[in-house]
This record gives structure tokens, sequence and C-alpha cells, in this order.
């Protein structure tokens, strides 16, 4: 996997959800991202580049809450 291509892809769709203007596709990208830093962060045996990876993963999910089913 390649983390800068997730970092660059991660912090793209965050950054048009938050001039609202993530659209359906922009969201299934979002949570397909969302799943990737949690198969990664186990290998990554560097503690900063897993702390990273962690809070990119938040970020997104922060993203996406308000497209979640049920959310308002």
């Amino acid at each position: 996997m390649d983390l800068a291509l997730l970092d660059a892809d991660v912090a793209g769709l965050v950054q048009r959800e938050l001039k609202g203007a993530l659209d359906d596709s922009g969201i299934a990208q979002l949570r397909v991202r969302i799943a990737d830093p949690a198969e990664i962060v186990p290998l990554i045996h560097e503690e900063y580049c897993a702390s990273y990876f962690t809070r990119l993963r938040t970020m997104a999910r922060v993203a996406a809450a308000p497209h979640a089913p049920g959310a308002v």
C-alpha cells in the first residue's frame, strides 16, 4: 500500500467534505479509505508513523460521520 497516496486521498476527500462538495462517490471512497489505515497501522513499527495514520483514520471517520445512515 502506498502510504503517501493514502494520505493524499484522505486529505483530499476530507477537504472536499469541509467545502461541502463531497458527493456520493467521494463518500464511498472515504468509507473505503477509513478501513485502509486499520489494516496497515499494526504493521507500522515506527511510533510516529503509526500514530499519524491512526489520526488520519480518525479524521476520515469524522468527515464521513454526517453521511452515515441515521446521521442528523
